[in-house]
């Protein structure tokens, strides 16, 4: 450890805690390539002191009526609202976004903490009057008990809030380990949730590697485990909590498709397509990564508009007002980009613009990569195959609609897919038939707004249930049916006499 630096602790029983292991990861400004903090990494014995604590909490606070839960919630938002400013920054500077882009992932956060306080209506359950004769069936929604969230850099406020929201708000109690590349935001937002009047105990915060990971599984007292990350990780962890008997939801990576008709406005879509690549520097599962434009001319054009737009992108600091993005989170993101662009060069794809060789107006030490825009690729290039995470955008043409609804179809990712078109039938055709979780139609990042569910397929994503929305109480809910039948009470007294009024003899 790095005695230059500020470490950043765990967050337990409603209090920060120093980290024991002895073990640490740095957390860098990706803007200037410096350390400017290091995370302490909890041991499995750490990750244990949370869980008691949750366990401890948890009762009383599922005790909770769910209206008074909803309003430690509404207060949650307000504070976090109140001290946006700082949060945004605060995630800025570790993970490189720009600040605006920065309270977006706050904010998309927010919208679903403020699903989350309809809890009194979410947890109704159904009834049925005299499902057989003088008997009645009803339903109930409880919570679980302990859950878990292990949450990835790119949204350090966003996915955590999706996840520990639903959770609370149904009365569990959360343990959260966050990604340790930028660990600062889901420790301000423990801290404001206490303000907000949410007992000690019922959200933890644990930073941590493999080790807490592995922890978090194998820990019998945690009943469900939410993930998103890369592919391997996620059916690892799947897996993983199915043999340990853990519920979870767990999403992995994406190759995002849109599919550009020739009917469509290209200058519209250009400028989509560069705001759903480039943005955030292509580290968003829902980014649009392949552009498959249909017909020889809609190609060519697409491409002729899409380089010089690409080339004029402004990439620098992220407190900079006037760049589009900021650099990758880590020198190893950088690197891997970097690799796979000579790849794509390799297997022979035409490299329109080379991100190796743009501009970059921030310091040479920072992670920045330029954007990066590949034509001709084809279906078996690994550059096509495979999850880049980082600002490069590639065309693969197709000759017709069916050819271009086949590509995000039978790729193993299957997050989401956008189409590009004024006509409504062929939208509808791509709609109903594209193999994908998630569907633009003229909109180029197809994020479902918070009352609805966000799910990919395939390899994007494991497991029944999706986040946000209905599915995510579902999810952090189990669910009682009672079956209630009452004999008609015998009214008299001794002599047989029926009492009218009740006495105390």
């Amino acid at each position: 450890m790095s005695s230059s630096v500020p470490v950043i602790p765990h967050f337990i029983g409603g209090r920060r805690v120093e980290g024991t292991s002895g073990n640490y990861a740095d957390v860098f400004d990706p803007s200037t390539g410096q350390v400017q903090a290091q995370v302490a990494l909890a041991t499995t014995e750490e990750v244990r002191a949370a869980v008691e604590n949750a366990k401890v909490a948890q009762p009383a606070w599922a005790r909770t009526n769910p209206q008074k839960r909803a309003r430690v919630l509404a207060k949650f938002v307000s504070l976090i609202n109140d001290n946006m400013q700082e949060l945004a920054e605060l995630l800025s500077s570790e993970h490189g976004k720009t600040v605006p882009d920065a309270k977006g992932d706050i904010q998309r956060g927010l919208e679903v903490a403020e699903f989350a306080t309809g809890i009194p209506h979410l947890l109704k359950g159904e009834y049925t009057d005299n499902a057989g004769t003088g008997i009645d069936v009803y339903s109930m929604r409880q919570p679980l008990g302990v859950v878990a969230g292990i949450t990835p850099f790119n949204f350090p406020a966003m996915i955590p809030l999706w996840k520990i929201s639903p959770a609370i708000a149904s009365g569990n109690a959360f343990i959260l380990k966050p990604s340790e590349r930028d660990p600062s935001v889901p420790l301000r937002l423990a801290e404001l949730a206490i303000e907000a009047g949410l007992p000690a105990g019922i959200l933890n915060v644990v930073n941590g590697d493999k080790v807490a990971v592995d922890a978090i599984l194998h820990d019998e007292d945690i009943r469900a485990v939410g993930f998103v990350g890369s592919t391997p990780i996620a059916q690892y962890i799947y897996e993983t909590a199915a043999q340990t008997g853990k519920r979870a939801q767990c999403f992995g990576g994406a190759k995002n498709h849109a599919i550009i008709m020739p009917d469509a406005d290209l200058e519209e879509v250009a400028d989509a397509l560069v705001g759903a690549a480039y943005g955030s520097a292509g580290e968003r599962c829902m980014a649009i990564s392949v552009a498959v434009p249909v017909g020889k001319e809609t190609a060519d054009r697409l491409i002729a508009i899409l380089k010089p737009k690409v080339e004029a992108l402004k990439i620098g600091a992220p407190t900079d007002p006037q760049v589009d993005y900021g650099p990758l989170v880590t020198q190893a993101a950088k690197d891997r980009v970097l690799e796979y662009i000579q790849i794509g060069v390799d297997e022979g794809a035409t490299l329109v613009v080379d991100g190796r060789e743009g501009d970059v107006v921030g310091d040479p030490n920072g992670f920045y990569v330029a954007g990066t825009l590949f034509d001709d690729v084809q279906k078996h290039h690994r550059i096509y195959q495979e999850e880049i995470f980082g600002p490069a955008l590639m065309v693969i043409r197709a000759d017709s609609f069916e050819d271009a609804l086949a590509l995000p179809s039978e790729h193993d990712y299957g997050n989401g897919a956008a189409i590009f078109t004024r006509d409504g039938h062929t939208a509808r055709e791509f709609a109903r038939l594209i193999d994908t979780g998630m569907i633009g139609i003229n909109i180029p990042i197809p994020v479902p707004i918070a009352y609805h569910t966000f799910g990919g397929w395939k390899k994007s994503g494991f497991g029944d249930l999706n986040q946000h929305g209905p599915d995510s109480i579902r999810f952090y809910t189990k669910t009682k049916t009672v079956t209630a039948r009452w004999p008609k009470a015998d009214l008299t007294d001794a002599a047989g006499n029926h009492f009218v009024i009740p006495t105390m003899d």
